[in-house]
């Protein structure tokens, strides 16, 4: 068994980190950061909060030097001049330098997809779709899958139903072999933890355009045997 305490979308908000650094130490063995580490409601043109987004995810990457991050649409749509929703023109720079930076830090553990034990760990889910289009069923083993999607580009992820994008909570997606693994995903904001059809929502801490927040803005911790997750407890 491992309890994996997850960081969901960030958007722009570093305290963030500062609210995981809280967490009660013994209380979990692996951290997941599920992506979108950047752009949100009318912060555009605020450099500042972008670059001190950036550089708070690096550091919290150095000192959790285990910790396992995922790349989520918003993040790459920078790396991969790729405009949508959000994308600030006037951050394009800075987005890119402090991904980059952060590359650096995290080498092997800045991925698409991560797998402990049964569980699979992405910013919007693996689903059946995906993996048949893209990957093929001539390829069984689920550990060449993840490795072939963690070296994927734009032409092949930038889609609906692609783990940067896919939205299980809203569509019908079967997920990737959901009668073996249990998924746990972000990009989709939920009120409260969502735990439905073998997939665990967790975008908790998106807010409306007003700024007010859509999701409860608490943390979790996931138990990876038991498809199970507790609310993680500051110290």
């Amino acid at each position: 068994m491992s309890r994996v305490l997850v960081i969901p979308d960030v958007h722009l908000k570093p305290w963030i980190f500062d609210k995981a650094d809280k967490v009660t130490r013994d209380s979990y063995d692996d951290i997941v950061i599920l992506g979108d580490l950047v752009d949100d409601w009318n912060r555009g043109n605020d450099l500042d909060v972008y670059r001190e987004t950036l550089d708070r995810a690096a550091e919290f990457g150095k000192t959790h030097d285990k910790s396992l991050w995922c790349y989520g649409n918003h993040d790459v749509s920078y790396l991969w001049d790729a405009m949508e929703s959000g994308y600030s023109i006037q951050a394009r720079e800075t987005v890119i330098e402090g991904i980059t930076k952060l590359e650096r830090v995290l080498e092997d553990r800045y991925r698409f997809v991560h797998k402990i034990e049964n569980t699979l760990f992405s910013h919007a889910g693996l689903t059946e779709t995906f993996v048949l289009h893209a990957c093929g069923y001539h390829i069984k083993d689920i550990d060449e899958i993840i490795t072939k999607i963690n070296h994927m580009k734009k032409d092949q992820l930038w889609r609906n139903s692609s783990p940067i994008w896919a939205r299980p909570q809203n569509d019908f997606y079967r997920m990737f072999r959901d009668d073996i693994f249990y998924q746990v995903v972000g990009h989709t904001p939920v009120e409260e933890p969502l735990n439905l059809g073998g997939v665990l929502s967790l975008d908790l801490f998106s807010t409306y355009s007003d700024g007010c927040a859509y999701g409860n803005q608490k943390l979790y911790i996931v138990d990876t045997e038991g498809r199970s997750y507790s609310e993680a407890e500051e110290q």
